[in-house]
Formats: C-alpha cells, structure tokens, sequence
C-alpha cells in the first residue's frame, strides 16, 4: 500500500491557489456533503469547533473518497495533541497563535520522526499507517507532512519573517478576527491598519519562498487577497452558510416576501 501524497502541499509549493471552506459542524455526514462541492481543501476546526481527535477521525474517513484535502486545526500546539492528529491520519495541521520562531520549530519537529523531529513512534496503533500496511511508512511519512502556522497577533506580526523562514513550515495562515484585536481594533478585521498588516505580511510570506494563507468570507477581499499572493484561502464558514441560507428562506415564508441574505462583513 502506497503513502497518501499531500497534493495540497504540492500545490502549494507550485504557487497554485487553493481555495477553501471552514467545516465547524463537527459532524461526519457534514463534512462528507460539503466534500463534494468544489474545494481544495476543508479546515476541520478543533479551535472553536467542538470537535477532537475521535470527531476528527470520523470525519477524516467521511471526506477521504472525495478530491478535497482536509487541513486540521488542534485546539493549540502541543506535540502530544499533534501526534495524536498525526497518528489518525491528519497530514496537514494548521497550528493557531503562532507568535514565534522558536515555537514554529517546535510544530516542525512535532510532526516529524526522529532524527529529524520528536513525533512519538507507534505507528503499528496508527491509521495514518494503516496499521503498517503502507509500504515503509516510518521511513516516508515525514515527506508528506505540511505545516501551517497562524499568525494572529501583533507580536507575530513583528516576527513574521523569522517566523516564515523556519524550515519546515509550509504556510503562514493570517487570523483577522484575532489580529484586529491584538492591534486594538476588536471586531474591526476591515481596519486599514489590519489590512496593511495582512497585505504587508502576504508579501513577505511570499518572499521568504512559503504559501500565505487566510480566512475571509467578504468575497471582494477575499478576490484581493488571492490578487496580492495568498495561495490558500477559505472563503467561507459552514455553519455561517447554514444560518445565513436558513434565515433567508425563514424571512421569505414569515416575512411575506423575500429577503435579502446577510453580507458577511468579516472573516466569518
């Protein structure tokens, strides 16, 4: 049995654009439907969403049929969490509140195998092996990790470069919501100064030779965002989907005519 190769990371190093969606719902059959509608890649979100590692794998296993990539998000970067994620199959992790270099060579080496990482061996327990049915999978799983870090604060936009340089990650995903407010404009993502920092930081993302990535419903800034150099971005959050469409169909029927959906203002 041959390894899964990371077709997003691959895509990514070519300079493709990905373009993604956010799966919150924690839920299988959820994950599975939006599979199949057209995105490279699905963040199945273990931060905000209540989902873990045994939500995560049942939702790892609903969406591997499809052409869609899943990206999961722990709850932080802890190297037990990241070899738990790893283990049921995770390849790509996007690891939030970066705000270092040094804590972006600990991700690195949490999801790499000795000598080149501290990831715990047991892959005889492991999905990601298929219980060592993969042909040599200790010996090729490190090729196929991908790393993305979330830069979401003030300090990680002061260290953005060393950060971007670290060997071994892949990505930088900026967080606008968790940035605006560490730049003291709470619920303002839209603030010139964030989009500054957010532009700027594409920029120098791009330089140091890896893919920047972000969150952004607003389908103009989004556009504007790919324009200036992001390579992975979500354009969209599926329980905010779900209320905006069930609200707009509930306001046809209750409101005696139709009604214009919400325009997402934000990230989300």
């Amino acid at each position: 049995m041959k390894i899964p190769r990371n077709l997003f990371r691959d895509a990514l190093r070519e300079g493709r654009p990905q373009i993604g969606l956010w799966v919150g719902l924690a839920d299988a059959n959820a994950a599975e439907a939006l599979a199949g509608c057209g995105f490279d890649w699905l963040v199945l979100d273990g931060e905000h969403a209540p989902n873990d590692p045994r939500s995560v794998l049942q939702q790892l296993r609903a969406v591997a049929p499809y052409p869609v990539h899943p990206v999961v998000r722990p709850v932080q970067g802890d190297v037990a969490l990241v070899k738990q994620y790893l283990d049921i199959g995770a390849q790509t992790l996007l690891i939030p509140m970066i705000d270092t270099a040094e804590q972006a060579r600990l991700m690195v080496r949490a999801m790499r195998y000795a000598p080149d990482g501290i990831r715990g061996m047991g892959a005889a327990m492991a999905r990601a092996s298929r219980w060592n049915q993969i042909d040599d999978y200790l010996e090729q799983a490190n090729g196929q990790m991908c790393l993305l870090v979330q830069a979401e604060s003030a300090e990680a936009i002061g260290n953005l470069a060393e950060i971007a340089a670290v060997e071994g990650v892949d990505g930088v995903f900026f967080g606008p919501a968790d940035l605006s407010a560490s730049m003291g404009y709470r619920g303002q993502p839209n603030h010139p100064e964030v989009q500054r920092a957010i532009l700027d930081g594409i920029t120098t993302v791009r330089a140091a030779g890896k893919a920047p990535g972000i969150l952004m419903a607003d389908r103009a800034l989004a556009r504007s965002y790919l324009e200036a150099g992001a390579l992975f971005v979500a354009v969209g959050v599926d329980t905010s989907l779900l209320v905006r469409a069930a609200t707009e169909l509930a306001g046809v029927f209750r409101g005696g005519g139709a009604v214009e959906p919400p325009t997402a203002s934000g990230p989300y």
